[in-house]
């Protein structure tokens, strides 16, 4: 699993992105947020990122709210890690979008319970996306098999409503026109 971390401190930085490799992900680090906002808009952006609050260009909350206003299907699961610890500051976090919040300095044990339910969650997150999607298909199919297809009793054509035309018969095999027929071969024809 991929990981961004955005923190301008080179220690800190360093001391987390070593803790994750020893964990097995696959992390990349920058410096600032602005960065750290254009590795997230990638197509193959990191499903986890771990973000600074107080960073140059843009700070973390900036991105948190960025990365909302995107409305993604599956954003990336973001983990505040901040010297920041006020009650206020924290709900100032969650309002701009972070998943959770971690306070400086960091435990090295906690950081990796956090970073397992970010994990957790994530996968948990595409797989539902995963299933919504295939029930979705499901009831694409449900409605096609529920219409009744239009047959001229004249010339034999059929209507199809996904393009609002009236096709032959060899037009819908060999063009793949409708959806709702498949073309297979009878056993008769087969056994000819």
């Amino acid at each position: 699993m991929k990981i961004l971390i955005a923190e301008d401190e080179f220690t800190t930085r360093m001391m987390i992105q070593v803790c994750l490799e020893n964990w097995g992900y696959t992390v990349t680090s920058v410096t600032n947020g602005q960065e750290a906002w254009l590795k997230l808009q990638t197509k193959d952006a990191p499903t986890i990122a771990i973000l600074d609050w107080e960073m140059p260009e843009l700070n973390g909350i900036d991105v948190c709210r960025r990365v909302k206003e995107m409305g993604l299907e599956n954003p990336p699961y973001i983990i505040l890690l901040t010297g920041r610890d006020s009650n206020t500051d924290i709900v100032r976090g969650f309002d701009a979008g972070a998943d959770d919040y971690m306070t400086k300095p960091f435990n090295d044990n906690e950081l990796q319970a956090r970073v397992r339910v970010a994990e957790r969650l994530v996968r948990t997150q595409a797989s539902l996306t995963a299933t919504v999607s295939e029930l979705k298909e499901a009831l694409n199919q449900l409605e096609m098999l529920e219409t009744g297809v239009e047959v001229c009793d004249t010339c034999r054509s059929v209507f199809s409503p996904y393009d609002g035309e009236w096709h032959t018969s060899n037009d819908i095999i060999t063009n793949d026109v409708d959806p709702r027929f498949i073309v297979a071969t009878c056993p008769d024809c087969l056994q000819k």
